[in-house]
C-alpha cells in the first residue's frame, strides 16, 4: 500500500466511530431501556424530525465502504483454527481470531506460527492470562 491509501484508510477508519443512537424518553424513565427503538407515536417529535428531537439512524450515518467489517486497527478480522489456516492470509492486510473451540495446545500452536509470520493476534491476551495462573499453584 502507498502513504496515500494507508492515509486515506486512516481516516476513513477515523470516520467509522459510530453515533449512539438513544431511545425515546429514555432519559426521562428508568423502565426504559436506551435500546434503539423505531419512535411510532402519533404526536412524536422524534417520528416527525424535528429540529430539537433527537436522531434516528439513517443511511447517511453509515460507515465508509473502505473500512466496513473492519477492526479497529484497520486490519481484516479472520477466524482461525489451526496453523494451516495462517497460510492463506496476508500479514500486512489481515489479522487473527483464533476460535473459540481450539484447545490450549493448538492454540499455543497457532500464536507461534503467527508470531513468526508477523500476524496480529486479536485475542492472544487470554491465552497469556491462563498460562500465567498455571505456572504459579497455590499453595497453603
Amino acid at each position: 500500500m502507498s502513504s496515500e491509501e494507508i492515509n486515506d484508510k486512516k481516516r476513513l477508519m477515523r470516520l467509522k466511530k459510530k453515533k449512539k443512537f438513544d431511545r425515546q424518553n429514555s432519559h426521562k424513565h428508568g423502565r426504559v431501556p436506551t435500546s434503539w427503538r423505531r419512535a411510532r407515536g402519533r404526536h412524536s417529535n422524534v417520528r416527525l424530525k424535528k429540529k430539537y428531537a433527537k436522531d434516528s439512524p439513517n443511511p447517511g450515518y453509515g460507515t465508509p465502504k473502505k473500512v466496513r467489517g473492519l477492526h479497529p486497527s484497520g486490519l481484516t478480522d479472520n477466524l482461525v483454527h489451526r496453523p494451516a489456516d495462517l497460510e492463506e492470509l496476508d500479514p500486512e492486510v489481515d489479522g487473527v481470531r483464533i476460535a473459540s473451540g481450539v484447545g490450549g495446545r493448538k492454540k499455543q500452536q497457532v500464536v507461534e506460527t503467527a508470531e513468526e509470520k508477523g500476524f496480529h493476534v486479536f485475542n492472544a491476551k487470554l491465552l497469556e492470562k491462563d498460562d500465567s495462573s498455571e505456572e504459579e499453584p497455590e499453595e497453603k
